[in-house]
């Protein structure tokens, strides 16, 4: 039963892990893609012309948003070491994602009449903020705590493979799920950076199967050394 217990506690804690992964990636990826925008909003057809007397508030909505989403990938960090005070930083990163994701909505629905994308990384950041909360329930809080992370090293390193795998695999097909959203006269503008897209993707794929594989290795018990023979 205990190690059953402790299984169940360590998919917990890398599903928790991998959502605030993808939480992190996916608004850093839509502040940079506010950038477009901001920097020309009565280009792409006047399709965001209503934003143009208020480009400088959408410059911070990028600045901060891209905060954020550092702000994301340090709570991963922390998550996967361990660390002090990792819960509390991870909930600060998500609301505060969360608050300025729906100022986000509400400006873009007033100024310009439609808010995607902004709306699917709103959505994501309070599904991952929901679950870290459900994880201080009485009956998970026990199991899964993610600032003692005794003898858990390899839950951290599969946790960490993970989620440097599902980024990766994020940044490579972000493009094709957001063109609905993002084409304007037949031209997909969520793939404008392409080259630069596909060599981030990739690179994550293979640090996430870098990482499991230099974890497998760390984890694996050195060979004992035979005692000299003292008659020897």
């Amino acid at each position: 039963m205990a190690s059953r217990d402790k299984g169940w506690a360590r998919t917990l804690r890398i599903i928790g892990i991998l959502l605030m992964s993808l939480t992190a990636a996916f608004t850093i990826l839509g502040g940079a893609g506010t950038t477009c925008v901001t920097l020309d909003p009565t280009g792409y057809g006047g399709k965001f012309a209503g934003i143009a007397p208020f480009q400088w508030l959408y410059a911070l909505f990028v600045i901060v948003t891209v905060a954020i989403g550092v702000m994301g990938v340090r709570a991963v960090v922390l998550l996967i070491q361990g660390k002090k005070n990792a819960y509390r930083y991870t909930l600060i990163a998500l609301v505060a994602g969360a608050a300025v994701g729906i100022t986000h909505i509400v400006a873009s629905r007033a100024l310009r009449g439609g808010s995607m994308p902004v709306d699917m990384v709103v959505y994501t950041t309070l599904v991952t903020l929901v679950v870290f909360l459900l994880f201080r329930t009485p009956g998970i809080r026990q199991s899964v705590d993610f600032e003692k992370p005794t003898g858990e090293r390899e839950t951290g390193q599969q946790a960490a493979a993970i989620a440097l795998a599902a980024c990766g695999l994020l940044v490579l097909v972000i493009p094709f799920v957001m063109s609905p959203t993002h084409s304007i006269g037949g031209v997909n503008y969520a793939d404008a950076w392409r080259l630069t897209m596909r060599a981030l993707g990739i690179a994550l794929l293979l640090a996430g199967a870098g990482w499991r594989l230099r974890g497998a290795l760390r984890l694996q018990p050195r060979p004992s050394r035979p005692l000299a023979d003292p008659a020897n």
